[in-house]
């Protein structure tokens, strides 16, 4: 990989929590799909942060996402699973007898 960084800017979801949209800083929200957008909302600008490929992010993988802007245009990063929110919490889920 030749650029191992890149100026993003995360955008949050108003449909979905947890549900954000990295793109390129410099070009926007230019390369997002419109049905994209009306399944994501109004994109609400959360943060400019510098990603950089040797850095790790909280719940996605930074080489993947700086792939897929590259790729793209957009990474779309989707809200965790039900049972993975749960183990995050130290919860265990309930089970399920039919």
């Amino acid at each position: 990989m030749t650029d191992d960084k890149m100026i993003c800017e995360i955008y949050k979801s108003t449909q979905k929590d947890e549900m954000y949209l990295y793109v390129e800083k410099t070009r926007g929200l230019k390369d997002v799909p419109e049905f994209l957008l009306g399944i994501f909302g109004k994109p609400t600008a959360l943060m400019t942060i510098l990603i950089r490929a040797n850095k790790p992010l909280a719940r996605v993988d930074s080489v993947t996402v700086l792939e897929k802007i590259r790729e793209q245009g957009f990474y779309l990063q989707m809200p965790p699973a039900k049972e993975n929110l749960l183990k995050e919490l130290g919860v265990t889920p309930p089970e399920t007898h039919y």
